[in-house]
């Protein structure tokens, strides 16, 4: 009895390259990638071969997949427990944090006709307007996002942590340990300098009256030790998510507060503050500019270079292994929506520092005129330059060409052509420059084609931080989407061999 997967007239290649030669026996008979494959199932005996063949279309229709979903009992579920921790994360973001004049938060939110690009309006951002609010999920999945970076980062400078690392399972399990630290830590720091700024009015740009009435030391302590552990449920729901529902529950709550906060922003352009002062003809062009983006994203982050990965065959006993061929993955985007993010962040530590200066000092007008807004030129340049240097940094600590290259020698891969070893290694490091040189272009259009936009249509800053907003829209989208087409069909058995025609071949 034998079972074959093929691809037209080749063996299917899988997306999830292991570098070893029995990658097609352990990931058995199933879609991968979303590529259309044939199961051959054939039987032999003294009087010939049996064979049944079923071809399985790869590329479905999401919305045929999200019915499918449905149809599912598990998946319902699953999918009902995401849309219930939603909806207690939302609820939780316009709960008042103790010790907050609500009034006059409303009455400082309404006089704010945008938000400040900077610090507060990312962390703003993130959190899906709870920041602002002064709720208990003030601020929102951002402190977990830097604690990630941050211990990802120091992999290359603590040996203990990429040790780990290569630990697999249980080294990856003390990597979360020492994340959820960070993220308390960041939390306690992030709600600190949040309550700060907004007892002394920088929060509001200076435009409201006190927030806090009653602003002594321990009345602070207590509303930090609260925003805390907000942020720390926070945490609790996102791995509950992941481990009960569909997709990654972090990344789940970042969609949802961008969504919540960037769409009355699009609505506002054509509706205008209080129906009055809209445009429908400029919210048409965003709308339309937006959705090809949009397109054009998802079409690049699909897109992959492949290398193709050849086994040597090898004698293990009395059987015979390897001899297949099988590919090497590599996105145009690497380091996906990381090098915008941190390009922000670094920007709005000047203004930040600004706002605790003197407004009638020399370097604080400075700031403040060139860095406090992202049409300005100044911003764009900086913001330009450290885009493309965080897609070639981050990308370098992601993807290591010497791991992957020991990796396929020590499994019996090469690619054709080149030799194994070090060889391997330039060639993959040659094909990631180029790669990342595409990549970096890609997203200095995607970051810098909306602030063009608000330059010219004059949108008073409504788009929220360029192109990060696109890019995890699109990003945490397709991934959830594939992650629940992946789980629907994992329940699909019936008629899996044998659905279709078989017939006998000879001897």
């Amino acid at each position: 009895m034998t079972l074959s997967l093929k691809q037209g007239e080749g063996h299917i290649f899988f997306r999830s390259v292991a570098y070893r030669p029995d990658t097609a026996s352990r990931m058995g008979a199933r879609q991968v990638d979303g590529i259309s494959y044939t199961v051959t199932l054939r039987v032999c005996n003294l009087h010939g071969c049996v064979v049944s063949s079923r071809m399985t279309q790869g590329k479905e229709p999401q919305v045929r997949t999200l019915i499918q979903a449905f149809k599912t009992k598990e998946l319902r579920n699953k999918i009902l427990f995401v849309l219930g921790m939603i909806i207690i994360y939302r609820i939780g973001s316009f709960i008042p944090t103790p010790g907050v004049d609500v009034k006059v938060v409303q009455q400082c939110v309404g006089k704010m006709s945008t938000v400040s690009e900077n610090f507060i309006g990312l962390v703003n951002l993130f959190s899906g307007g709870a920041m602002l609010q002064l709720s208990i999920f003030a601020l929102g999945v951002m402190p977990y996002i830097t604690a990630s970076i941050v211990i990802q980062l120091l992999r290359v400078v603590i040996p203990r942590f990429e040790a780990l690392h290569k630990e697999g399972q249980s080294g990856e399990a003390k990597l979360t340990q020492y994340t959820r630290y960070l993220t308390i830590g960041l939390a306690v720091l992030q709600s600190t300098t949040i309550l700060v700024t907004a007892r002394s009015g920088a929060l509001f740009n200076y435009q409201c009256s006190q927030v806090i009435p009653n602003d002594s030391v321990w009345n602070l302590v207590v509303m930090v030790l609260i925003m805390t552990g907000g942020t720390g449920f926070i945490m609790w729901m996102a791995e509950l998510i992941t481990d009960k529902g569909i997709g990654q529950g972090m990344s789940i709550l970042i969609f949802m507060s961008i969504c919540s906060g960037f769409l009355p922003q699009l609505w506002e352009i054509g509706w205008g503050t209080n129906g009055k002062d809209g445009n429908w003809t400029k919210f048409g062009i965003v709308v339309g500019v937006l959705l090809v983006i949009m397109i054009f994203v998802v079409y690049v982050e699909l897109a992959q270079r492949r290398i193709p990965v050849q086994y040597t065959r090898r004698m293990i006993g009395r059987k015979m292994y390897g001899g297949s061929s099988t590919y090497l993955p590599l996105k145009i985007n690497m380091s996906g929506v990381i090098p915008p993010i941190f390009a922000s962040s670094i920007l709005s530590i000047p203004t930040l520092i600004a706002q605790f200066g003197n407004s009638n000092q020399s370097w604080v007008k400075w700031i403040n005129t060139n860095l406090g807004s992202t049409t300005t030129v100044w911003y764009i340049v900086l913001y330009a330059i450290q885009i493309v240097f965080f897609t070639f940094f981050y990308t370098s600590i992601t993807f290591d060409p010497d791991e992957v290259a020991d990796n396929m020698k020590d499994y019996g891969g090469f690619i054709p052509g080149v030799r194994a070893g070090s060889a391997t290694s330039r060639y993959l490091s040659y094909v990631m420059n180029r790669l990342n040189t595409v990549g970096a272009i890609y997203l200095l259009f995607v970051a810098l084609i909306p602030t063009v936009l608000i330059m010219a249509m004059q949108l008073n800053n409504r788009l929220p931080f360029g192109g990060t907003t696109i890019l995890i829209i699109a990003g945490v989208g397709l991934d959830t989407l594939r992650q629940a087409k992946a789980q629907t069909e994992q329940f699909q058995y019936t008629g899996f061999l044998f659905e279709n025609t078989a017939h006998v071949e000879g001897k």
